[in-house]
This record gives C-alpha cells, sequence and structure tokens, in this order.
C-alpha cells in the first residue's frame, strides 16, 4: 500500500471553493468598516455603476459579508478603463441599528486605467461622516 502526502499548499489549491477563486481574480472589492464601533458593517448593499454618455449604468451589485466585504463585485465580464462607481447603501444598515445618519447613501466615482490591477474601495462609516481612499 502506498502513502501519499499532500502538502498544505496543494491541499488549499485542491479544496478551493470556485467563489474564493473567482474573488482572487476579480478586479473589484469593497469594505465597509463602523468607525464609532470599529467592527465590519454587514449586509450592506452594494451597487457598482459605469459612466457612459447617457449616465450611469448598473453593472452588478451585492451584500457585505460578516467582515464587511465583498470580496468579488467585477461582473464576469472583462473590465474596461473609464469611470465607475460604488454606492454604498447605507440607511437600510444605520436603521437596523437604530442609528440616524446624514448619509442615506454613499457615492464613490474613481476611474479604472489599467484592467490587469486589483482596486479596493475601503469605507470608513460613522453616522456624519466618511472616508475612503484606494486600498490594496
Amino acid at each position: 500500500m502506498k502513502k501519499y502526502i499532500l502538502s498544505a499548499a496543494m491541499l488549499a489549491v485542491i479544496s478551493a471553493s470556485p467563489l474564493a477563486m473567482a474573488a482572487a481574480n476579480n478586479i473589484l472589492s469593497v469594505h465597509i468598516l463602523d468607525q464609532q464601533s470599529g467592527k465590519p458593517a454587514s449586509n450592506v448593499e452594494v451597487v457598482l455603476e459605469q459612466k457612459n454618455n447617457d449616465g450611469w449604468q448598473k453593472l452588478n451589485s451585492g451584500y457585505t459579508d460578516k467582515d464587511g466585504r465583498i470580496k468579488a463585485l467585477w461582473p464576469e465580464q472583462e473590465a474596461k478603463p473609464g469611470d465607475y462607481r460604488v454606492t454604498f447603501k447605507t440607511k437600510p444598515w444605520f436603521d437596523s441599528k437604530k442609528q440616524e445618519s446624514f448619509f442615506p447613501e454613499i457615492p464613490v466615482e474613481f476611474h479604472i486605467s489599467k484592467t490587469d490591477e486589483h482596486y479596493h474601495v475601503p469605507l470608513l462609516l460613522s453616522p456624519y461622516g466618511y472616508s475612503t481612499y484606494r486600498g490594496s
């Protein structure tokens, strides 16, 4: 009887889910952190749109996971250089916390010039302010 030993790396490749692999290849991810509590903001809808001559065209949407992340927001289509927007739909999340907020939604516009790079848009959120930047 022959014994086979699988390395941790081999096991990781074998057990990698299609979703995890898609996230690794996806060019866009987002993350929301509640500045007041220091915890992730889960179950927040985020909408991705592309700017064109007629305004904004919806490409995809999703909800943040328990870690406040959407690891693969780009739809299953080829990325093209251009202007894009992610809109964080924050009102329902604040309502669920029984908190008032000045910002019912937060649109963040950005430009993609290199489609072979990863773009990460984190949002640091509080009821009366927010900040964002290009993350990694």
